[in-house]
């Protein structure tokens, strides 16, 4: 048995509505929102008396999608350093293919994202940037070179 496909990846935020701006700048779109109202939800992430909203955004005309949780109850837990670094333990980032790195980075800048290192041309391959949003999000972005 095989594994099917990565269905999601989720990250909790403190400002829904931000991180959604940032996501739907970057190209994706809101799939849904709300709160999250299942009672088994609980019981698979292993915590009590839960109050979440959630958002599910998709990459247009792609499989791949990001699930956002805001908890209300009990209070999400804050990382230390907020802003942690690459070489910090744990999931650091989600990269996107993309068809202008430029443009993206621009429109992600408009939305107070900063590029954490710079744009890099990897051989001729690809131009690569990592971009850090709103709540110290991470994406990469990779524009394939033709």
């Amino acid at each position: 048995m095989a594994i099917q496909r990565m269905d999601n990846v989720l990250i909790v935020v403190d400002d829904l509505d931000a991180v959604i701006a940032f996501f739907v700048e970057l190209g994706m779109e809101l799939e849904g929102r709300g709160p999250l109202d299942w009672p088994g939800a609980e019981r698979v992430i292993g915590l009590r008396d839960v109050r979440q909203d959630i958002a599910v955004l998709r990459v247009p005309d792609g499989p791949g999608r990001v699930e956002l949780a805001k908890f209300h109850r009990p209070d999400a837990i804050t990382p230390e350093p907020a802003q942690a670094p690459a070489n910090t333990l744990g999931l650091r980032r989600i990269m996107f293919a993309v068809d202008d790195i430029e443009d993206v980075v621009a429109r992600l800048r408009s939305q107070g994202a900063e590029v954490v290192g710079e744009i890099v041309r990897y051989e001729n391959v690809y131009r690569l940037a990592y971009v850090r949003g709103p709540e110290g999000i991470v994406v990469g972005l990779a524009e394939e070179l033709h």
